[in-house]
């Protein structure tokens, strides 16, 4: 090899299997970065917004307005720790499984904690326990169709819940009742209509599925040639196309 030789850039390796990793891809994304600390740190907030919560009768003044700024703290760090991982690339799995049951455990946790002490009714904590479980369960069920995407309503009805949630546990005047309840309502009201709409995507995402996999041995996927790229492109990509930007977390 001649010093020339040496001095041209080299081709990057190929991965195994022989497919080329692309310009400005980042194809090992370590589990350990600043997005997955931000929502294990959410995860750990849990317990410890539960104890202040707790503190004295769980009325106290002081410990309501700790547990305050604890939910506060926990739910700021869902809206950090998304942008994080879109704005740098640190999608991973652990992420996309670890997000969502870091966000349920802490609206759970608040719900049923404020139940306990009898400023939420059990009944509305047990609506919206039973819609974030049933919602997390139908993303399972077709998760072999496809993934149904966060839509607006269920951001918008995240935001309503954690604001509800964060006054319902500030030491407000009796006064304010009624706005608390209004916005719980709404809270619910949302619960209520986003759930349905992700069971109608469901249902069409499933139906889809099955479309698309009774056609796949017909005319069509016989006109292409097995080693089409296009036709092994298209079964890569489709059922988790766009996914990694969805705030699914937010559903």
């Amino acid at each position: 090899m001649t010093a020339d030789d040496a001095a041209q850039p080299r081709p990057p390796a190929p991965r195994p299997g022989g497919v080329s990793v692309p310009a400005g891809a980042r194809p090992d994304v370590p589990v350990v970065n600043l997005a997955n600390i931000l929502t294990v740190l959410r995860i750990l907030l849990v317990p410890v917004f539960l104890v202040v919560l707790f503190l004295g009768d769980g009325h106290d003044t002081a410990a309501r307005i700790g547990a305050a700024a604890v939910f506060a703290i926990a739910a700021l760090t869902d809206r950090i720790d998304g942008e994080v991982a879109r704005r740098r690339g640190l999608i991973t799995d652990f992420g996309k499984i670890a997000d969502p049951i870091a966000d349920k455990a802490l609206i759970g946790a608040a719900l049923v904690g404020l139940s306990a002490l009898g400023d939420i009714s059990w009944w509305i904590t047990g609506l919206i326990a039973v819609r974030e479980l049933g919602v997390t369960l139908l993303r399972f069920i077709v998760i072999r169709h496809g993934v149904i995407p966060a839509s607006r309503g269920g951001k918008l009805k995240t935001l309503v819940q954690v604001a509800a949630i964060f006054l319902y546990l500030l030491p407000l005047p009796a006064a304010a009742e009624p706005y608390l309840l209004a916005l719980i309502w709404i809270a619910v009201a949302l619960t209520l209509a986003t759930g349905i709409d992700y069971v109608v995507q469901a249902v069409r995402l499933r139906r889809g599925g099955r479309a698309a996999h009774a056609g796949s041995g017909g005319a069509g996927a016989a006109e292409r040639p097995a080693g089409d790229p296009g036709t092994a492109g298209a079964a890569a990509a489709a059922p988790g196309e766009g996914h990694e930007d969805e705030d699914v977390a937010a559903s």
